[in-house]
């Protein structure tokens, strides 16, 4: 039976450095589920690699097909996104493990819908100084950076990653990534060998 891993942490914590690396293991053969979005592309980005990125009338379309798992809409400095995972029919859990980057929403629904043995949290955590760090940095290196987009973020990962919905959502594998993601990396792989026993 395979299972379903679900990254999560706050911006700039690594996750999506940690997600690359973690598929880039052949020692742990993980498949992508590649969430959609309506925001728009960075210009570090390629369609379908982090993100499907849609506009708003497919968005529209998906949920009316009744493919959405789950949706969460983040009211930006730039108009409302959309962030959201689709049962495309790319998920075989017969056959594979998948790895996919989320929220503590995100992860709970996506628990919901193929159930709490198939899906596993990985909370990523890193202090907030560093976190800020980065994401200033990584707003800098943008064509057109969007820093009032990054404080709303920020400031937004501190309620929707609060310790109480951590624990209500029973998050237990917290892996912290203040110094070196490739050593955080190492950490979260002996944790999925485990699983699979």
């Amino acid at each position: 039976m395979g299972s379903i891993f679900c990254i999560m942490g706050k911006s700039s914590s690594g996750k999506d450095t940690i997600f690359k690396l973690l598929l880039n293991r052949e020692d742990l053969n993980l498949n992508r589920i590649i969430s959609y979005t309506t925001r728009p592309i960075r210009s570090n980005e390629k369609p379908g690699d982090e993100y499907n990125f849609v506009d708003l009338e497919e968005k529209d379309r998906l949920l009316e097909s009744g493919k959405v798992i789950e949706i969460r809409k983040y009211d930006t400095v730039h108009g409302p996104w959309f962030y959201f995972t689709v049962d495309d029919e790319k998920i075989d859990l017969s056959k594979n493990d998948y790895i996919v980057i989320g929220t503590v929403e995100s992860f709970v629904k996506i628990r919901d819908y193929y159930g709490s043995k198939k899906v596993l949290p990985i909370y990523i955590e890193v202090d907030d100084g560093i976190r800020l760090t980065r994401a200033l940095e990584r707003e800098k290196s943008q064509k057109q950076p969007k820093y009032e987009e990054m404080c709303r973020r920020f400031l937004a990962d501190q309620q929707d990653f609060s310790e109480e919905k951590i624990k209500a959502a029973q998050i237990e594998n917290v892996f912290n990534n203040d110094e070196d993601s490739n050593e955080t990396c190492e950490k979260i792989a002996a944790f999925i060998k485990q699983r699979r026993g």
